[in-house]
């Protein structure tokens, strides 16, 4: 595998990633551009508790104001919580929140199995074993949560 299929390979799954994942609030069928940005901000907070809008700007090359709203949307969800920084009150600390709201439970509960089964194609269903297990391989390895 070279870069280009390593990208490409990153790209298939992260739409299977999105075909997982439940609709969103009121009733449309897909996830908006908008939607991926505020997934990017969530990981990037999960990995980086505590952290500042302007800090979360520099690790994902996001325009601040992406990520302003990112932050907004997660924190109306419940997905994240914001406070004062104790050293400096006039910085914002983000951070996930203590208790999941429903929404967030309900998006990290999403199986994987029937977006993979349908990528896979027709004679895909006796490999989807073996491809969730290889799957689970890389999420040991590169994930940074793991």
């Amino acid at each position: 595998m070279n870069g280009v299929e390593l990208f490409l390979l990153g790209r298939a799954l992260m739409k299977i990633g999105e075909e997982a994942l439940p609709p969103p609030p009121g009733g449309t069928a897909r996830h908006p551009g908008s939607d991926r940005m505020v997934l990017v901000v969530a990981s990037d907070v999960a990995d980086h508790p505590d952290t500042t809008v302007s800090e979360i700007v520099s690790r994902t090359a996001l325009p601040q104001s992406q990520v302003s709203s990112a932050v907004a949307r997660l924190k109306e969800a419940g997905s994240v919580e914001t406070a004062p920084d104790p050293g400096d009150r006039r910085r914002v600390l983000v951070r996930q929140a203590a208790q999941a709201s429903e929404r967030v439970a309900q998006v990290r509960a999403a199986g994987i199995e029937e977006a993979l089964a349908a990528a896979l194609g027709p004679d895909g269903a006796h490999r989807l074993t073996e491809v969730t297990r290889a799957l689970d391989v890389l999420a040991r390895h590169l994930r940074p949560d793991r």
